[in-house]
């Protein structure tokens, strides 16, 4: 394997931090083609369908991405925006949000935002990072709950970029902030703002994405965190266990997923004569398709169709302030040791890095 060559500077230059928040990803448009490239690249993943290799690979490329992307690419452009996708718009606008506030507490850090499929890339922002004279990167990812399928699958593409550098910067890894006391008060000050709106519900529903139940028999603790987010959200808001029910979402392909299902649920609920259900996804921290689409359209209609009155929808953390005010607190944790609040300031940076290049062409 080749190893890209250093810039000149990268010898003895002083340190530098740099934070990359890393979400899921989006097609760059709401159309079969581009729905159909992204589908090929997250669903190529081992980390996300983990069967015989060849077996998966005729599977997508025979029937999956044939029929699929048109299917999906209608659902997208229902809550696509004239902006692009909610879920890219989020997670840049968290990015740039993360960033004033860590520089609020002085601390001198870069802060990029990139998708583990599609674009922007993990790859490509690394390198913009090595260009900038980053020697230090800590990996935040937009799942508050670690599963292999989506935050071990962000590390993969860290250490696949790490693969081609001949001078690796120094990194770190969040895994989880599933329990982490400022992301739970951010949901639980969502809902309440909600509530004093428009009052409690019959029953709030905490929908989590959905993985295969093998993946808990094999050793994932994507479940468990789940249920411990819902018990402290619910003990934090003075819920008791019959005032709220935790589903999982999005379910792919005929194997059992983790139950009990999003959807099935609340159809149920409707059937015995739940009148109003308010539905909240701590798992996601921006608004996308399986938020906008899948839980306030589709379950929204299942639930009403079923009996239901009133069906609400909670909005995911997005760019609310207490929950970017969490994300700084669980960033700055992560941080400690590498004394960022005395790191040399760019400017001073790029001056040594002019410096550098400047006595490399005159020997």
């Amino acid at each position: 394997m080749p190893f890209f060559p250093e810039p000149p500077y990268s010898h003895g230059q002083p340190p530098r931090t740099a934070v990359l928040l890393c979400n899921l990803g989006t097609p760059d448009e709401p159309t079969p083609k581009a729905v159909r490239r992204y589908l090929a690249e997250f669903l190529s993943d081992q980390r996300v369908v983990e069967i015989p290799r060849l077996l998966w690979l005729l599977i997508l490329h025979g029937i999956i991405l044939r029929f699929r992307p048109a299917k999906s690419a209608a659902k997208y452009a229902s809550i696509w925006t004239p902006a692009g996708s909610p879920l890219k718009i989020w997670t840049e606008k968290q990015a740039k949000l993360l960033q004033g506030w860590l520089g609020q507490r002085n601390h001198h850090v870069k802060v990029r935002w990139a998708m583990r499929y599609g674009s922007t890339s993990i790859a490509s922002q690394l390198d913009a990072m090595k260009g900038e004279g980053v020697t230090r990167v800590l990996v935040v990812t937009a799942y508050p709950q670690y599963s292999a399928t989506t935050t071990a699958s962000v590390f993969d593409a860290v250490y696949q970029w790490a693969q081609t550098c001949r001078n690796i910067p120094e990194l770190r890894f969040v895994n989880r902030y599933h329990d982490h006391a400022d992301y739970i008060e951010a949901l639980a000050a969502s809902v309440e703002r909600h509530w004093k709106k428009n009052g409690r519900p019959d029953k709030l529903v905490m929908s989590f994405h959905g993985v295969p139940e093998r993946t808990l028999k094999l050793g994932d603790p994507y479940h468990c965190e789940c249920f411990k987010t819902a018990r402290l959200l619910g003990t934090r808001l003075g819920l008791s266990k019959e005032n709220y029910q935790v589903t999982f979402q999005s379910r792919l392909g005929r194997a059992k997923w983790l139950e009990p299902y999003t959807e099935p649920t609340l159809i149920a609920m409707g059937q015995a004569g739940v009148k109003r259900v308010d539905v909240l996804c701590p798992g996601f921290t921006s608004d996308c398709l399986e938020t906008l689409e899948e839980i306030n359209m589709e379950a929204r209609e299942a639930f009403l169709n079923a009996g239901g009155k009133v069906f609400h929808y909670i909005p995911c953390l997005n760019d609310d302030p207490e929950w970017i005010t969490a994300l700084c607190n669980v960033t700055q944790q992560h941080l400690l040791g590498w004394n960022t609040l005395e790191e040399v300031h760019p400017q001073t940076l790029a001056a040594s890095r002019e410096a550098a290049l400047a006595q490399g062409a005159t020997n």
